[in-house]
Parts: structure tokens; sequence; C-alpha cells
């Protein structure tokens, strides 16, 4: 069973940037890639970005250009480096692997 730990959130003002890390333990054989999705307050989970284990990434149109999702060479730790950040950015960040979520880690973008 694969367990998925999120850090990096924070308070950042708009055009800040922010890390993102997700750490996974447990048996990975079964996991193809890995993902970050987002939920703002009122609403629904949305898919930011994800990334396979052969290194092809794809991202939200919202966040293209802004966002980078990468990996460690061990496959166990997800990055999503964030720049130039939006309020509309702000949102509770969940990384995920097939069906394993984490707890998430909140982003708040604001002045």
């Amino acid at each position: 069973q694969v367990q998925l730990v999120e850090s990096g959130g924070g308070l950042v003002q708009p055009g800040g940037s922010l890390r993102l890390f997700c750490v996974a333990s447990g048996s990975m054989a079964r996991i193809i890639g890995m993902a970050w999705y987002r939920q703002a307050p009122g609403k629904e989970r949305e898919l930011v970005a994800a990334i396979s284990w052969t290194g092809s990434t794809m991202y939200a149109d919202s966040v293209k250009e802004r966002f980078t999702i990468s990996k460690d060479n061990n496959g166990n730790t997800v990055y999503l480096q964030m720049n130039s950040l939006k309020p509309e950015d702000t949102a509770l960040y969940y990384c995920n692997a097939e069906a394993t979520w984490g707890k998430g880690t909140t982003v708040t973008v604001s002045s």
C-alpha cells in the first residue's frame, strides 16, 4: 500500500513562488505515475499536473508555463514548482498516485 505526504504549502504574495513536495512510501511497484490536484473553496477538485515514470508530463491550461512537475530519480518524491502565482491558485493541493491520495497542503496566494 502506498502512502503520500505533501508539504511545502504556505502563504505567498501574487507573483511569488512555492515548491510543493510529495513523498511516497510503501509499495510503488504498480504506480506508473503521479499527479497533483487542487481544490479551491466551493469548487470541485481539479487536475493540475501529472508525470509518468517515463517522464511524460501534462498540465492544466490554467497553470501551463507557470508550474513545473518533476520527480526524483528514485521516483519516491514528486515536486510541483509553482511560479507567478495568482490568487486563483489558492487551494488545497493534493498528491495522487493511482487510487491513493495524500491529505493535502494549503496554498494561499494573497497580498
